[in-house]
């Protein structure tokens, strides 16, 4: 009888620690991976990336975020096969700039729709705003192929001549007027360094309203998210993902300098960014939504981020990515 209860303790004991070897193990596997597979993000642009169309159809070079700012406001809608939604948030954005500009003429801005490689008539659809308001107010940058919102958001900052950019989805979810609450909250922000600072919408105050109507396996997701995004990447924000984002000029040069990715985690890795650099950052309540026509596919994309997520903080820790000042990305 002692010896079976002595065997059996051993079994026990002789499982335990062949699991924590293979856990180690696979913890060193993906360590390696994550390192070897961590790509050098392309910084140049295809030479029909450099210029943008005027209304006549000429062409013209677009500038660089390293320069200093000429407008007052930037706003990047990066865009995705979006001809049928595009026209709805172009409008009332358009709407809403050209009644702020009238009321106050030293308010100059400029819109530039990012095509990150469409398959469908989002360029041309851009193209009738650039007619009907002028190229100094709006510009199409398509991308010879897709890059990822990440990319196409990114390539869009660089070419932006505000001192403040906006970062705005193209589906219209966040109402376009809610820029002043962005604003009123990176105005909040008393201490500045070097002038940087970031303003985040977010939908956390919407969260109980849309947990109800969400399928347990979905509200799964999007909690095992928040906790990934907690442990492993930004904390302090509720929602990083919100596609309403305000930069300074300063803000924007630092953080996407240093930016990897370029699919759907790319926010959480610029939150993260930010906060290595100690760049404040604002979070503050939007309108928003749900539109039709979303190009996140629940689980897969999910499951990208959670992966991708894990990533950025290996990546980091081993040093197969670092934070860098800004350089050149033109």
């Amino acid at each position: 009888m002692f010896t079976e209860i002595w065997m059996m303790d051993f079994t026990l004991y002789d499982l335990m620690q062949y699991s924590m070897i293979v856990a180690l193990i696979v913890l060193l596997m993906v360590v390696v991976f994550a390192h070897v597979s961590a790509n050098v993000v392309d910084q140049t642009r295809h030479e029909k990336e450099k210029e943008f169309l005027t209304a006549d159809g000429k062409k013209e070079p677009f500038p660089s975020l390293m320069d200093p700012p000429s407008l007052e406001l930037s706003v990047v809608v990066p865009s995705y096969n979006e001809e049928l939604r595009l026209p709805v948030m172009m409008d009332e954005a358009m709407e809403y700039l050209e009644k702020r500009q009238k009321e106050n003429p030293s308010f100059t801005y400029e819109v530039i729709v990012v095509d990150d490689g469409s398959k469908d008539k989002t360029t041309e659809v851009a193209m009738k705003y650039t007619k009907k308001y002028g190229a100094k107010k709006v510009r199409v940058l398509t991308l010879v192929k897709n890059r990822g919102k990440g990319g196409a958001v990114k390539m869009g900052m660089l070419s932006s001549r505000g001192r403040l950019i906006l970062m705005a989805d193209a589906d219209g979810a966040t109402k376009f007027a809610d820029i002043e609450k962005a604003e009123e909250a990176l105005e909040s922000i008393t201490e500045k360094p070097n002038n940087m600072a970031i303003s985040c919408g977010s939908r956390a105050h919407l969260e109980e309203e849309s947990v109800a109507q969400r399928s347990l396996f979905r509200t799964f997701l999007m909690y095992g998210f928040h906790f990934l995004v907690w442990f492993f990447c930004v904390r302090g924000i509720k929602d990083t993902q919100c596609g309403f984002k305000l930069f300074t000029r300063e803000a924007a040069l630092k953080t996407f300098s240093s930016l990897h990715v370029e699919r759907w985690a790319f926010d959480v890795e610029l939150l993260f960014i930010a906060q290595c650099f100690d760049i404040p950052v604002a979070e503050v309540a939007v309108n928003w939504t749900e539109i039709e026509g979303s190009k996140l596919v629940p689980f897969w994309s999910w499951l990208q981020m959670g992966r991708d997520l894990v990533f950025i903080r290996l990546r980091y820790l081993t040093g197969a990515w670092r934070l860098e000042s800004e350089r050149k990305t033109q």
